[in-house]
């Protein structure tokens, strides 16, 4: 059974890649991110790049590269989620990596190569999941079965001595298809989900080593069982009620189902031309100083980062990988280096440099209201599971705010993160006593948010640790 190709990442995500204009892009950002305009606009611009490349004539196409994008900005001020939630409209392969991981272990520390192998798991993984969706129907058929065959399992009775076994075999065929039919009325009203059947599932346990190489060390995965098969099982029994089992079979079926040369070339295409890297922390590896210590490790890590970033071909156990076309987007703080401190062959990689606002208490009030998915609708909907009615007065919005952005100034700047831990230290109680509070309606006030927070805020050392 042959299966279609995926459709292209626009057309998953519900957008048609040629309405995906760059307004359209920030308007449907600003769901999410409050504030950052000039980052929006870049990225979007960067979005609709991608489509008009793909107009163009292959010959032409190949040599538009991307423009790479630097983002400034302190530390929780949305950069990430600009970046994740670019790759979420189209369905893009996404990695966010820290640059400073790649210094952990002696000068160099992790092969930067693996940046790109794991771009082309995360691909390989959402094509995967894809392409099971367009066989669900025919692996859960083929699942049930498979389900069928093991609770009748069809093992022919004794033929009567008086008559031949010739004769038998055409009435236990009916028998058997008689009882199977049965059966599969039970299965279909779910009368045999606790009954338990014994199963043979792959084994899935897979052994890892650790190999140094020139570039430092590298995880390298290893399935023993192919190397020694007489040593490690493929496959083993397992008993299991029919609700696990009937979903195991299905991920079998589907398996058998999905063409895996197709799959991995579909993931390849996707990731070459629709991959985006977020390198963050960049500003951490800035620095061309010669001498000992750190310097020389921050340098090493730029010059193995600018081949990927240049366009190069990598070898995964999938296959070839080409990193010419996939967009990379670098995020920093610049507090104490600047991106001029970079090597100047990788800040030319970034052409695209926009600077992200610090947020302010006005900021902070969007942030706690406006999103989709805003920290205040998240509390209430959580709470709302236990049968608990909360709302936040607008002065209570205003408070937290205020609170958030005064800690911030006295102690470390983490942006909008801060708003997280005073949220969580204002509801702290009520989440504790939420199970016995069905069906009462609570409101979250200034005063309410002022008496939680009663002595912490003062108290500049204390506020350090909770807050």
């Amino acid at each position: 059974m042959s299966v279609p190709a995926p459709p292209p990442p626009a057309a998953r995500a519900g957008v048609p890649m040629e309405n995906l204009t760059p307004r359209q892009i920030v308007h449907e950002l600003d769901k999410h991110v409050v504030g950052q305009g000039p980052a929006k606009r870049a990225v979007a611009i960067a979005l609709r790049n991608r489509w008009r490349r793909q107009q163009l004539p292959a010959d032409l196409a190949e040599e538009i590269v991307p423009k790479n994008i630097l983002m400034i900005g302190p530390t929780g001020v949305g950069k990430t989620e600009i970046a994740r939630r670019l790759a979420k409209l189209v369905n893009a392969p996404f990695l966010k990596v820290e640059a400073t991981k790649f210094t952990e272990v002696g000068y160099v520390g992790r092969d930067v190569e693996s940046i790109i192998r794991d771009l082309m798991e995360l691909g390989l993984a959402a094509v995967r999941a894809e392409m099971r969706e367009t066989v669900r129907e025919e692996a859960s058929r083929r699942a049930e079965e498979r389900l069928l065959q093991l609770l009748v399992p069809a093992t022919p009775r004794p033929a009567p001595v008086t008559v031949p076994a010739a004769d038998a075999s055409a009435p236990q065929q009916d028998e058997l298809k008689s009882t199977r039919e049965k059966f599969r009325d039970l299965l279909r009203a779910g009368r045999l989900e606790d009954r338990s059947i014994e199963l043979e599932v792959e084994d899935t346990s897979t052994q890892s080593f650790e190999m140094f190489t020139l570039q430092g060390v590298e995880e390298v995965g290893v399935n023993l069982k192919d190397l020694m098969p007489g040593l490690f099982g493929r496959r083993q029994r397992k008993q299991m009620p029919v609700r696990e089992a009937r979903e195991a079979l299905a991920q079998q079926e589907a398996e058998k189902l999905i063409d895996r040369h197709q799959l991995a070339e579909e993931a390849r295409r996707r990731v070459e031309h629709a991959g985006i890297v977020f390198l963050d922390e960049i500003d951490k590896i800035a620095g061309r100083e010669a001498g000992r210590g750190p310097d020389v490790s921050r340098e090493g890590v730029q010059r193995d980062l600018l081949p990927i970033v240049e366009g190069t071909t990598v070898s995964t156990k999938h296959g070839m990988v080409r990193t010419d076309h996939i967009l990379f987007i670098g995020a920093g703080a610049f507090h104490v280096s600047r991106p001029s401190d970079m090597i100047p062959e990788l800040q030319g990689r970034f052409p695209i440099r926009v600077e992200l606002d610090a947020l302010n208490e006005q900021d902070f009030v969007r942030i706690l209201t406006e999103p989709q998915s805003s920290l205040t609708r998240q509390y209430r909907e959580l709470l709302s599971t236990e049968g608990l009615s909360v709302e936040f007065t607008e002065d209570a919005v205003a408070e937290l705010a205020r609170i958030a952005v005064e800690v911030n100034t006295r102690t470390e700047n983490i942006g909008a993160r801060r708003l997280y831990t005073i949220t969580e230290r204002v509801l702290e109680e009520v989440s504790f006593e939420a199970p016995s509070m069905a069906g009462v309606r609570l409101e979250i006030d200034a005063g309410y948010v002022r008496r939680a927070l009663a002595g912490i805020v003062e108290d500049q050392d204390l506020s350090r640790y909770v807050l």
